[in-house]
Protein backbone atom coordinates (compact mmCIF):
# COMPACT_ATOMS: atom_id res chain seq x y z
CA UNK A 1 0.00 0.00 0.00
CA UNK A 2 1.41 3.30 -0.90
CA UNK A 3 2.88 5.28 1.73
CA UNK A 4 2.67 9.63 2.21
CA UNK A 5 3.90 12.46 3.99
CA UNK A 6 1.27 14.77 5.36
CA UNK A 7 1.96 18.25 7.20
CA UNK A 8 -1.02 19.13 9.21
CA UNK A 9 -2.60 21.10 12.25
CA UNK A 10 -4.17 19.29 15.60
CA UNK A 11 -7.72 20.83 17.23
CA UNK A 12 -4.86 23.47 18.81
CA UNK A 13 -3.44 24.77 15.77
CA UNK A 14 -0.18 23.09 16.48
CA UNK A 15 1.53 21.04 13.58
CA UNK A 16 2.54 17.39 13.22
CA UNK A 17 4.11 15.93 10.76
CA UNK A 18 4.43 12.40 9.72
CA UNK A 19 3.73 9.09 7.64
CA UNK A 20 0.57 7.25 7.11
CA UNK A 21 -0.33 4.04 4.84
CA UNK A 22 -3.52 4.71 2.39
CA UNK A 23 -4.87 4.15 -1.02
CA UNK A 24 -4.28 7.46 -2.66
CA UNK A 25 -3.99 11.03 -1.81
CA UNK A 26 -8.00 11.66 -1.28
CA UNK A 27 -7.81 8.48 1.49
CA UNK A 28 -5.18 9.93 3.02
CA UNK A 29 -6.56 13.17 3.79
CA UNK A 30 -9.92 11.48 4.97
CA UNK A 31 -7.86 9.76 7.60
CA UNK A 32 -6.39 12.52 8.90
CA UNK A 33 -9.74 14.46 9.58
CA UNK A 34 -11.29 11.27 10.96
CA UNK A 35 -7.91 11.81 13.39
CA UNK A 36 -9.09 15.28 14.00
CA UNK A 37 -6.13 16.78 11.73
CA UNK A 38 -6.64 19.37 9.30
CA UNK A 39 -4.17 18.62 6.47
CA UNK A 40 -1.94 21.25 4.96
CA UNK A 41 0.38 18.98 2.56
CA UNK A 42 0.02 15.52 1.12
CA UNK A 43 2.52 13.76 -0.74
CA UNK A 44 3.27 9.95 -1.72
CA UNK A 45 6.88 9.13 -0.24
CA UNK A 46 9.59 9.31 -2.20
CA UNK A 47 8.55 12.65 -4.19
CA UNK A 48 9.90 15.90 -3.39
CA UNK A 49 7.15 18.62 -3.19
CA UNK A 50 6.67 20.66 -6.51
CA UNK A 51 8.20 23.60 -4.26
CA UNK A 52 11.39 21.98 -3.86
CA UNK A 53 11.81 21.46 -7.06
CA UNK A 54 11.08 25.14 -7.85
CA UNK A 55 13.57 26.31 -5.37
CA UNK A 56 16.55 23.40 -7.13
CA UNK A 57 16.67 25.16 -10.12
CA UNK A 58 16.59 28.45 -8.79
CA UNK A 59 19.91 29.22 -9.20
CA UNK A 60 19.58 28.55 -13.69
CA UNK A 61 16.02 30.78 -12.78
CA UNK A 62 17.82 33.50 -11.80
CA UNK A 63 19.85 33.95 -14.68
CA UNK A 64 17.42 33.70 -17.21
CA UNK A 65 15.29 36.25 -14.97
CA UNK A 66 16.10 39.06 -12.50
CA UNK A 67 13.07 40.49 -10.36
CA UNK A 68 13.30 44.40 -8.62
CA UNK A 69 11.38 44.36 -5.73
CA UNK A 70 11.86 47.78 -4.21
CA UNK A 71 9.76 48.27 -1.00
CA UNK A 72 9.51 52.34 0.02
CA UNK A 73 7.81 52.18 3.76
CA UNK A 74 6.17 55.16 3.74
CA UNK A 75 4.81 54.76 0.47
CA UNK A 76 3.35 51.28 0.99
CA UNK A 77 -0.70 51.32 1.89
CA UNK A 78 -1.25 49.91 5.45
CA UNK A 79 -5.05 50.45 5.89
CA UNK A 80 -8.05 48.68 4.01
CA UNK A 81 -11.17 49.94 2.82
CA UNK A 82 -13.81 48.80 5.45
CA UNK A 83 -15.79 46.23 3.25
CA UNK A 84 -12.65 44.97 2.68
CA UNK A 85 -12.22 44.26 6.99
CA UNK A 86 -15.87 43.37 7.27
CA UNK A 87 -15.76 40.49 4.68
CA UNK A 88 -12.50 39.09 6.36
CA UNK A 89 -14.79 38.98 9.57
CA UNK A 90 -17.75 37.49 8.50
CA UNK A 91 -15.63 34.46 6.85
CA UNK A 92 -13.34 33.93 9.95
CA UNK A 93 -16.69 33.89 11.66
CA UNK A 94 -18.12 31.06 9.49
CA UNK A 95 -15.19 29.26 9.56
CA UNK A 96 -14.86 29.15 13.38
CA UNK A 97 -18.96 28.70 13.94
CA UNK A 98 -17.86 25.18 11.18
CA UNK A 99 -15.39 24.13 13.85
CA UNK A 100 -12.04 24.99 12.03
CA UNK A 101 -9.49 26.02 15.00
CA UNK A 102 -8.48 29.92 14.83
CA UNK A 103 -4.95 29.17 13.43
CA UNK A 104 -6.13 26.56 10.74
CA UNK A 105 -8.83 29.55 9.74
CA UNK A 106 -6.57 32.56 9.51
CA UNK A 107 -3.94 30.26 7.58
CA UNK A 108 -7.00 29.95 5.06
CA UNK A 109 -8.15 32.84 4.80
CA UNK A 110 -4.61 34.70 4.38
CA UNK A 111 -4.44 31.97 1.35
CA UNK A 112 -7.27 33.11 -0.18
CA UNK A 113 -6.97 37.01 0.39
CA UNK A 114 -6.55 39.36 -2.57
CA UNK A 115 -5.42 42.37 -0.94
CA UNK A 116 -2.07 41.94 -0.26
CA UNK A 117 -2.12 44.27 3.19
CA UNK A 118 -4.89 42.16 4.42
CA UNK A 119 -2.84 39.15 3.41
CA UNK A 120 0.30 40.09 5.29
CA UNK A 121 -1.81 41.51 8.24
CA UNK A 122 -2.97 37.84 8.61
CA UNK A 123 0.10 36.04 8.16
CA UNK A 124 1.57 38.04 10.99
CA UNK A 125 -1.30 37.69 13.08
CA UNK A 126 -1.55 34.04 12.65
CA UNK A 127 2.78 33.80 13.46
CA UNK A 128 1.65 36.03 16.64
CA UNK A 129 -1.07 33.32 17.36
CA UNK A 130 1.02 30.14 16.72
CA UNK A 131 3.95 31.00 18.63
CA UNK A 132 1.28 31.59 21.69
CA UNK A 133 -0.16 34.97 21.91
CA UNK A 134 -3.69 35.46 22.20
CA UNK A 135 -5.81 36.63 18.81
CA UNK A 136 -6.81 39.92 20.27
CA UNK A 137 -2.85 40.89 21.57
CA UNK A 138 -2.22 39.41 17.59
CA UNK A 139 -4.91 42.42 16.90
CA UNK A 140 -3.26 45.11 19.23
CA UNK A 141 -0.37 45.17 16.88
CA UNK A 142 -2.46 46.22 13.40
CA UNK A 143 -4.09 49.71 15.06
CA UNK A 144 -4.67 51.03 11.37
CA UNK A 145 -6.56 48.43 10.70
CA UNK A 146 -8.34 47.14 13.85
CA UNK A 147 -9.51 49.70 15.93
CA UNK A 148 -10.24 49.62 19.66
CA UNK A 149 -13.76 48.81 19.25
CA UNK A 150 -12.87 45.20 17.04
CA UNK A 151 -9.68 44.73 19.38
CA UNK A 152 -11.99 44.64 23.29
CA UNK A 153 -14.82 42.73 21.37
CA UNK A 154 -12.72 40.24 20.29
CA UNK A 155 -10.89 39.85 23.93
CA UNK A 156 -14.20 39.53 25.43
CA UNK A 157 -15.66 36.24 22.93
CA UNK A 158 -12.30 35.02 23.80
CA UNK A 159 -12.47 35.66 27.91
CA UNK A 160 -16.32 34.13 27.50
CA UNK A 161 -15.60 31.77 25.28
CA UNK A 162 -18.09 33.14 22.51
CA UNK A 163 -15.28 34.43 19.53
CA UNK A 164 -17.37 33.05 16.61
CA UNK A 165 -20.56 34.54 18.27
CA UNK A 166 -18.66 38.21 18.83
CA UNK A 167 -17.08 38.01 15.32
CA UNK A 168 -20.79 37.88 13.63
CA UNK A 169 -21.81 41.05 15.54
CA UNK A 170 -18.62 42.60 14.33
CA UNK A 171 -19.41 41.89 10.82
CA UNK A 172 -23.12 42.80 11.68
CA UNK A 173 -22.13 45.47 13.28
CA UNK A 174 -19.49 47.04 10.27
CA UNK A 175 -22.18 45.71 7.90
CA UNK A 176 -25.09 48.68 9.43
CA UNK A 177 -22.52 50.89 10.21
CA UNK A 178 -20.95 51.27 6.27
CA UNK A 179 -24.68 50.98 4.86
CA UNK A 180 -25.68 54.21 7.50
CA UNK A 181 -22.40 55.85 6.60
CA UNK A 182 -23.01 55.30 2.31
CA UNK A 183 -26.37 56.79 2.51
CA UNK A 184 -25.37 59.67 4.42
CA UNK A 185 -22.42 60.30 1.82
CA UNK A 186 -25.24 59.68 -0.92
CA UNK A 187 -27.19 62.21 0.43
CA UNK A 188 -24.36 65.14 0.35
CA UNK A 189 -22.85 63.53 -2.88
CA UNK A 190 -25.41 65.13 -5.23
CA UNK A 191 -25.52 68.91 -3.96
CA UNK A 192 -21.76 69.10 -3.88
CA UNK A 193 -21.01 67.75 -7.60
CA UNK A 194 -24.10 70.15 -8.75
CA UNK A 195 -22.10 72.67 -6.84
CA UNK A 196 -18.89 72.05 -8.46
CA UNK A 197 -20.49 71.58 -12.16
CA UNK A 198 -22.17 75.29 -11.34
CA UNK A 199 -18.59 77.05 -9.94
CA UNK A 200 -17.02 75.01 -13.28
CA UNK A 201 -19.38 76.01 -15.44
CA UNK A 202 -19.16 80.27 -14.54
CA UNK A 203 -15.80 80.38 -14.22
CA UNK A 204 -15.48 79.09 -18.15
CA UNK A 205 -17.99 81.84 -18.85
CA UNK A 206 -16.88 84.56 -16.80
CA UNK A 207 -12.65 83.70 -18.20
CA UNK A 208 -13.42 83.01 -21.46
CA UNK A 209 -16.54 84.13 -22.94
CA UNK A 210 -17.54 86.89 -21.18
CA UNK A 211 -14.46 89.20 -22.75
CA UNK A 212 -14.78 88.09 -26.22
CA UNK A 213 -18.69 89.38 -25.44
CA UNK A 214 -17.47 92.83 -24.15
CA UNK A 215 -15.12 93.32 -27.36
CA UNK A 216 -18.52 93.16 -29.50
CA UNK A 217 -20.12 95.71 -27.26
CA UNK A 218 -17.14 97.59 -26.96
CA UNK A 219 -17.13 98.26 -30.79
CA UNK A 220 -20.89 97.81 -31.81
CA UNK A 221 -22.06 100.33 -29.09
CA UNK A 222 -19.27 102.73 -29.16
CA UNK A 223 -19.04 103.84 -25.52
CA UNK A 224 -22.86 103.36 -24.57
CA UNK A 225 -23.90 102.45 -21.31
CA UNK A 226 -24.82 99.11 -21.02
CA UNK A 227 -27.74 97.45 -18.78
CA UNK A 228 -26.91 96.87 -15.05
CA UNK A 229 -26.66 93.65 -14.85
CA UNK A 230 -24.35 93.35 -18.22
CA UNK A 231 -21.96 95.73 -15.85
CA UNK A 232 -22.19 93.48 -13.14
CA UNK A 233 -21.37 90.34 -15.01
CA UNK A 234 -18.56 91.89 -17.10
CA UNK A 235 -17.25 93.84 -14.05
CA UNK A 236 -16.73 90.17 -12.43
CA UNK A 237 -15.34 88.61 -15.42
CA UNK A 238 -12.93 91.37 -15.04
CA UNK A 239 -12.05 90.03 -11.48
CA UNK A 240 -11.73 86.58 -12.30
CA UNK A 241 -9.07 87.52 -15.35
CA UNK A 242 -7.02 89.68 -13.12
CA UNK A 243 -7.42 88.07 -9.82
CA UNK A 244 -7.63 84.35 -10.97
CA UNK A 245 -4.22 83.70 -8.58
CA UNK A 246 -6.10 85.20 -5.47
CA UNK A 247 -9.14 83.42 -5.69
CA UNK A 248 -7.46 79.95 -6.42
CA UNK A 249 -4.94 80.74 -3.16
CA UNK A 250 -7.88 82.10 -1.68
CA UNK A 251 -9.54 78.98 -1.81
CA UNK A 252 -7.20 76.87 -0.93
CA UNK A 253 -5.97 79.02 2.54
CA UNK A 254 -9.41 78.04 3.08
CA UNK A 255 -9.37 74.19 2.76
CA UNK A 256 -5.84 74.54 4.78
CA UNK A 257 -7.39 76.48 7.16
CA UNK A 258 -10.42 74.04 7.76
CA UNK A 259 -8.39 71.19 8.11
CA UNK A 260 -6.07 72.67 10.39
CA UNK A 261 -8.95 73.92 12.60
CA UNK A 262 -10.20 70.51 12.46
CA UNK A 263 -7.30 68.83 14.25
CA UNK A 264 -7.54 71.34 17.22
CA UNK A 265 -9.90 71.04 20.48
CA UNK A 266 -11.60 74.15 19.87
CA UNK A 267 -11.71 74.22 16.27
CA UNK A 268 -12.57 70.44 15.78
CA UNK A 269 -15.29 70.68 18.47
CA UNK A 270 -16.82 74.33 16.92
CA UNK A 271 -17.25 72.31 13.49
CA UNK A 272 -18.58 69.18 15.08
CA UNK A 273 -21.34 71.34 16.76
CA UNK A 274 -21.99 73.22 13.62
CA UNK A 275 -22.46 70.19 11.52
CA UNK A 276 -25.30 69.28 14.18
CA UNK A 277 -26.99 72.52 14.29
CA UNK A 278 -26.31 73.22 10.10
CA UNK A 279 -29.58 73.66 8.31
CA UNK A 280 -30.60 70.80 6.16
CA UNK A 281 -27.44 68.82 6.87
CA UNK A 282 -27.88 68.78 10.44
CA UNK A 283 -31.01 66.49 11.42
CA UNK A 284 -29.11 63.96 9.19
CA UNK A 285 -25.79 64.64 10.98
CA UNK A 286 -27.29 64.17 14.59
CA UNK A 287 -29.32 60.89 13.47
CA UNK A 288 -26.48 59.06 11.81
CA UNK A 289 -24.28 59.84 15.42
CA UNK A 290 -27.55 59.16 17.87
CA UNK A 291 -27.08 55.64 15.29
CA UNK A 292 -23.53 55.18 15.65
CA UNK A 293 -23.84 55.87 19.25
CA UNK A 294 -26.72 53.37 20.06
CA UNK A 295 -25.16 50.57 18.17
CA UNK A 296 -21.36 50.95 18.84
CA UNK A 297 -22.61 50.97 22.92
CA UNK A 298 -25.18 48.61 22.60
CA UNK A 299 -22.87 45.86 20.45
CA UNK A 300 -19.91 46.38 23.06
CA UNK A 301 -21.83 45.78 25.93
CA UNK A 302 -23.74 42.79 24.19
CA UNK A 303 -20.50 41.24 23.77
CA UNK A 304 -19.42 41.27 27.39
CA UNK A 305 -17.05 44.11 27.50
CA UNK A 306 -17.61 46.10 30.75
CA UNK A 307 -19.93 49.42 30.81
CA UNK A 308 -17.13 51.88 31.61
CA UNK A 309 -14.24 50.42 29.25
CA UNK A 310 -17.29 50.36 26.30
CA UNK A 311 -17.93 54.01 26.97
CA UNK A 312 -14.42 54.60 26.43
CA UNK A 313 -14.09 52.90 23.00
CA UNK A 314 -17.34 54.21 22.30
CA UNK A 315 -16.19 58.07 23.04
CA UNK A 316 -13.12 57.62 20.75
CA UNK A 317 -14.84 56.15 17.66
CA UNK A 318 -17.99 58.69 18.48
CA UNK A 319 -16.39 60.65 15.32
CA UNK A 320 -18.26 64.01 16.41
CA UNK A 321 -16.64 66.01 19.46
CA UNK A 322 -19.81 66.97 21.03
CA UNK A 323 -21.18 63.61 21.20
CA UNK A 324 -17.50 62.39 22.51
CA UNK A 325 -17.75 64.94 25.27
CA UNK A 326 -21.30 63.84 26.05
CA UNK A 327 -20.17 60.57 26.36
CA UNK A 328 -17.55 61.62 28.42
CA UNK A 329 -19.28 63.34 30.77
CA UNK A 330 -21.90 59.84 30.33
CA UNK A 331 -18.43 57.65 31.58
CA UNK A 332 -17.75 59.56 35.02
CA UNK A 333 -21.48 59.57 35.79
CA UNK A 334 -21.64 56.21 35.34
CA UNK A 335 -17.86 55.35 37.62
CA UNK A 336 -19.38 57.73 40.72
CA UNK A 337 -22.89 55.24 40.60
CA UNK A 338 -25.07 57.71 38.94
CA UNK A 339 -27.32 57.21 36.40
CA UNK A 340 -26.30 57.61 32.03
CA UNK A 341 -29.52 59.71 31.38
CA UNK A 342 -28.54 63.09 33.12
CA UNK A 343 -25.56 63.98 30.84
CA UNK A 344 -27.38 62.30 28.21
CA UNK A 345 -29.77 64.57 28.38
CA UNK A 346 -27.65 67.41 29.50
CA UNK A 347 -25.82 67.44 26.05
CA UNK A 348 -28.70 68.36 23.74
CA UNK A 349 -27.98 65.88 21.36
CA UNK A 350 -30.25 63.47 22.23
CA UNK A 351 -33.87 63.97 21.96
CA UNK A 352 -36.46 63.04 24.96
CA UNK A 353 -37.79 59.87 23.08
CA UNK A 354 -33.68 58.23 22.94
CA UNK A 355 -33.31 59.52 26.68
CA UNK A 356 -36.77 57.86 27.62
CA UNK A 357 -35.77 54.60 25.55
CA UNK A 358 -32.35 54.63 27.49
CA UNK A 359 -34.07 54.81 30.88
CA UNK A 360 -36.24 52.59 30.58
CA UNK A 361 -33.45 50.03 29.46
CA UNK A 362 -31.39 51.09 32.30
CA UNK A 363 -34.45 50.84 35.04
CA UNK A 364 -35.17 47.29 33.87
CA UNK A 365 -31.80 45.74 32.87
CA UNK A 366 -32.10 45.73 29.29
CA UNK A 367 -29.96 48.37 28.50
CA UNK A 368 -27.95 46.69 25.55
CA UNK A 369 -30.93 46.07 24.36
CA UNK A 370 -32.52 49.15 24.10
CA UNK A 371 -29.93 50.97 22.72
CA UNK A 372 -29.77 47.89 19.89
CA UNK A 373 -33.57 49.01 19.67
CA UNK A 374 -32.70 53.02 19.46
CA UNK A 375 -30.23 52.29 16.70
CA UNK A 376 -32.63 50.14 14.32
CA UNK A 377 -35.14 53.16 15.00
CA UNK A 378 -32.69 55.70 14.03
CA UNK A 379 -31.37 53.47 11.38
CA UNK A 380 -35.30 54.02 9.47
CA UNK A 381 -34.90 57.83 10.55
CA UNK A 382 -31.62 58.62 8.48
CA UNK A 383 -33.30 56.59 5.54
CA UNK A 384 -36.25 58.88 5.60
CA UNK A 385 -33.81 61.63 5.97
CA UNK A 386 -32.21 61.08 2.87
CA UNK A 387 -35.11 60.40 1.23
CA UNK A 388 -36.72 63.41 2.13
CA UNK A 389 -33.35 65.12 1.68
CA UNK A 390 -32.56 63.79 -2.06
CA UNK A 391 -36.05 64.95 -3.31
CA UNK A 392 -36.36 68.58 -1.65
CA UNK A 393 -32.40 69.11 -3.19
CA UNK A 394 -32.64 67.96 -6.63
CA UNK A 395 -35.49 70.84 -7.61
CA UNK A 396 -33.62 73.15 -5.16
CA UNK A 397 -30.00 72.27 -7.02
CA UNK A 398 -31.03 72.50 -10.61
CA UNK A 399 -32.94 75.49 -10.16
CA UNK A 400 -29.59 76.54 -8.68
CA UNK A 401 -27.36 75.62 -11.63
CA UNK A 402 -30.46 77.36 -14.00
CA UNK A 403 -30.52 80.67 -12.26
CA UNK A 404 -26.37 80.83 -12.11
CA UNK A 405 -26.07 80.15 -16.02
CA UNK A 406 -29.50 81.48 -17.49
CA UNK A 407 -27.62 85.27 -15.52
CA UNK A 408 -24.45 85.12 -17.35
CA UNK A 409 -26.88 84.06 -20.18
CA UNK A 410 -29.24 87.10 -20.16
CA UNK A 411 -26.55 89.97 -19.13
CA UNK A 412 -25.03 88.84 -22.65
CA UNK A 413 -28.19 88.61 -24.29
CA UNK A 414 -29.75 92.18 -23.24
CA UNK A 415 -27.00 94.84 -24.86
CA UNK A 416 -27.84 92.44 -28.19
CA UNK A 417 -31.19 93.22 -28.41
CA UNK A 418 -30.46 96.68 -27.94
CA UNK A 419 -28.24 96.51 -30.85
CA UNK A 420 -30.71 94.43 -33.06
CA UNK A 421 -33.25 96.67 -32.48
CA UNK A 422 -30.73 99.99 -33.34
CA UNK A 423 -30.15 98.26 -36.48
CA UNK A 424 -33.86 97.28 -37.65
CA UNK A 425 -34.48 101.34 -36.97
CA UNK A 426 -31.83 102.22 -39.22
Amino acid sequence: MPRFNYVALDSRGQEAAGVLDAENQNDAVAQLRQAGYFPKSITAEGKAPKAKGKAAGAGSALNKEIKLNINIPFLERKTIKARTLMIFTRQLATLIDAGLPLLRGLTVLSKQEPDPVLKKTITSIAESVQSGGTFSEALSGHPKIFNKLYVNMVKAGELGGVLEVVLLRLAEFQEKAQKIKNKVVSAMFYPVIVLVIAVVIMAFLLAFIVPKFKAIFDDMLGGKPLPPLTEFVIGLSTLVQTNWYFIIAGIVALVVGYNFAAKTKQGGAAIDAFKLRAPVFGDLTRKSSISRFSRTLGTLVTSGVPILQALNITRDTAGNAVVADAITKVHDSVREGESIVQPLEASGVFPPMVISMIDVGEETGQLPEMLLKVAEVYDDEVDNAVSGLTSLLEPVMIVFLAVVVGTIVIALFLPLISIITGMQQQ
